[in-house]
């Protein structure tokens, strides 16, 4: 395998900059620079030099097979954080034979072939690298902490015990089997099933979180929609006037709110009009606004007219500079109420967001469906007897073989350039 090389710390000025160099001549290409090399895992201050010139003064770590990220050898060339010393180290590393550029993911994809880390484990790392609210980076540490592969594996041993009992009565079908081992086998199949069942109920809190929620300001022309926006945002996000339909699509404020990751969503004011573009405006609202985690009803003293709450939607009163009412109440314009309703909203995300699962992805919710599929299929065939104790092993490595997948063991192939491109090059 190629040895690989490249900044593994965000590009630009900075006080430190680290660049990792993995693969089967990385010390070499290292000693090439230092001279010599400190203990594995022992830091150690060395000149870099390339052809008597000196490059920088660096700290240098190097790491054995099997003992770093990669799982191969590495080194690390902690340097002074200049444009032009970075730029000076990495011309150095391309002049040295045998070494090359890393590709964007590609130290992370070597972790993952060299089962460092699951494929869960890099999508959690990738989460982890994006997360922008405390929410989503505690929920993607729990991801590359290998959560997913403790669950996966405790269900995946389940599952090998019931199909080693169908497998012996399949091998002794011509003899006396003294013991019925169905009773053994349905309950282990149970027990995973309500595990997968529990986590595909989690899943959809666990999404939320990671790629945010969305709550959609609603309420009729000229209720204050976008002053509130603004208000939200701490800046004109959001034109306003007191023209009625001035908002004809929707406006976009992605924000954190309670540790949460949310896009608040101004939309047109709703109401019937013959205006054609309006009309198209009001429709992407309603569209927009039902398929929001959370509907903030903004009233003027009318009710807001196409849609109808839902339970859990906040109906919050507006201008409450000139007009008082009980409940919820807020000003866009003086910013009275506003703490009181971000409190609200937040209490309303916790609610939506608790209980949340360790599966955070699609990709991971259908093959939790593959495998539940085939349990219901290998304990249908369990209770029809013996004679069907074929068709049952064969759904319970169908099972185990979907949970493998969830892992990136099996068949996942043409997900991998998928998930690495989203890398940045050093990572």
């Amino acid at each position: 395998m190629d040895t690989i090389y490249a900044l593994a710390t965000a590009r630009g000025k900075a006080g430190v900059a680290v660049i990792r160099i993995s693969g089967p001549r990385a010390w070499e290409a290292a000693r090439a620079l230092a001279g010599s090399l400190p203990e594995p895992r022992v830091a150690g201050l060395r000149k870099l030099r390339l052809e008597g010139e000196e490059l920088d003064e660096a700290v240098v770590l190097c790491f054995e097979h099997g003992a770093s990220f990669t799982g191969e050898e590495v080194a690390e060339l902690h340097i002074h954080g200049a444009i032009a010393t970075v730029s000076a180290v990495l011309r150095a590393l391309g002049q040295i034979d045998g070494l090359r550029l890393a590709e964007p993911g590609e130290f992370t994809r070597r972790a993952l072939e060299n089962e460092r880390l699951d494929l869960a484990q890099v999508e959690g790392l990738s989460d982890l690298i994006e997360a922008e609210t405390e929410a989503q980076r505690k929920q993607a540490l729990k991801v590359l902490s290998g959560a997913v592969g403790d669950l996966v594996e405790d269900w995946r041993a389940k599952l090998i015990r019931a199909g080693a009992l169908i497998e012996a009565t399949i091998d002794f079908a011509d003899e006396e089997v003294p013991v019925d081992v169905s009773p053994e086998v349905l309950e282990l199949i149970d027990a995973v099933a309500s595990g997968l069942r529990d986590e595909l109920r989690r899943i959809g809190a666990a999404e939320r979180i990671r790629e945010g929620f969305e709550v959609a300001i609603v309420g009729r022309p000229n209720a204050g929609k976008s002053t509130l926006l603004n208000a939200f945002a701490g800046r004109e996000a959001a034109i306003t006037s007191e023209i009625a339909g001035t908002t004809r699509d929707v406006i976009e404020v992605r924000m954190e709110i309670g540790g949460q990751a949310v896009t608040l969503l101004d939309t047109a004011g709703l109401r019937e009009t013959e205006d054609v573009v309006e009309a198209i405006g009001v429709e992407r609202a309603l569209d927009r606004a039902r398929q929001s985690d959370l509907r903030l009803f903004l009233l003027d003293g009318a009710e807001v007219p196409l849609i109808t709450p839902e339970p859990g939607d906040l109906i919050v009163h507006g201008k409450a500079d000139v007009a008082s009412a009980e409940g919820l109440s807020v000003s866009g314009k003086t910013g009275k109420g506003l703490t009181e309703l971000l409190a609200a909203i937040e209490e309303r995300l916790s609610g939506l967001s608790e209980g949340a699962g360790v599966m955070t992805r699609e990709r991971h919710r259908l093959a939790m469906e593959r495998a539940f599929g085939a349990l219901e299929s290998a304990r249908d065939e369990v209770l029809r007897g013996s004679d069907r104790s074929e068709l049952a092993a064969e759904s319970l490595r169908q099972a185990a073989w979907a949970l493998e997948a969830l892992l990136g063991r099996v068949d996942v192939e043409n997900l991998l350039d998928e998930i690495f491109s989203s890398f940045c090059i050093g990572k």
